[in-house]
């Protein structure tokens, strides 16, 4: 049982200590991510950022997933061709559809980061964090993104999951750091004496306070 989301960051912060001399990119799944990657930043003087996710549902369907969009320059698509070819979905839908999430994304990096310069991944050890995982789906999209935007090493650091998740997230992953994992698992909030959720200006509040939300000049200086 864990206190709250700081409490777990601080403890998975232990465990990721020796990787602090490889200048590490620590990105977070919001909202609830922020909470736990901001300890590590903070422990291991790395740079910050967040991954958004979102589904790309299905016209009239939403429940339905046509596939998934990660942010990142550019962004990154997966598709469920299954799905597509049995709903018929057409050229024209999907590109309506990719449309208005992408904007979404932007919509919401702009809320959290403001001018914030998006940081890329290639070339650096990533360490992709979340405050625990249920089934892993939005984790495992994260995970190929940051492969497709060149991250050397990708990393996932999360305080808990259930060990069939861990298993297949270990597939995904370099590593996976995964402080607890109970079973049966139950739900995230579960693991949490302190589980209520993040609103937006909890957000940027915690952003603010790891020094990333303004943009920074081409020497790397706020």
């Amino acid at each position: 049982m864990f206190a709250n989301r700081k409490q777990a960051g601080r403890l998975l912060a232990e465990r990721l200590e020796g990787l602090r001399d490889q200048d590490p990119l620590v990105i977070a799944l919001p909202r609830g991510g922020l909470p736990v990657a901001a300890e590590i930043a903070k422990r291991l003087d790395a740079d910050f950022d967040i991954v958004l996710v979102r589904k790309i549902g299905a016209p009239g369907r939403r429940e339905l997933a046509l596939g998934a969009i990660v942010d990142g320059d550019p962004p990154v698509v997966s598709w469920n061709e299954d799905v597509i070819a049995h709903l018929q979905v057409t050229r024209t839908e999907i590109e309506a559809i990719v449309a208005a999430e992408r904007a979404e994304i932007e919509r919401r990096r702009k809320t959290y980061f403001g001018g914030h310069r998006r940081i890329s991944p290639a070339g650096r050890l990533v360490i992709l964090v979340d405050d625990g995982i249920a089934t892993g789906a939005t984790a495992r999209t994260a995970l190929r993104a940051l492969r497709q935007q060149g991250a050397s090493r990708v990393i996932l650091a999360v305080p808990l999951a259930p060990p069939d998740v861990v298993n297949a997230l270990q597939r995904e992953a370099d590593e996976v750091y995964c402080l607890e994992s109970p079973d049966p698992f139950g739900s995230v909030g579960a693991h949490y004496r302190d589980f209520r959720q993040l609103d937006d200006a909890e957000a940027i509040a915690i952003i603010d306070a790891s020094g990333q939300s303004k943009p920074k000049d081409s020497d790397g200086k706020s």
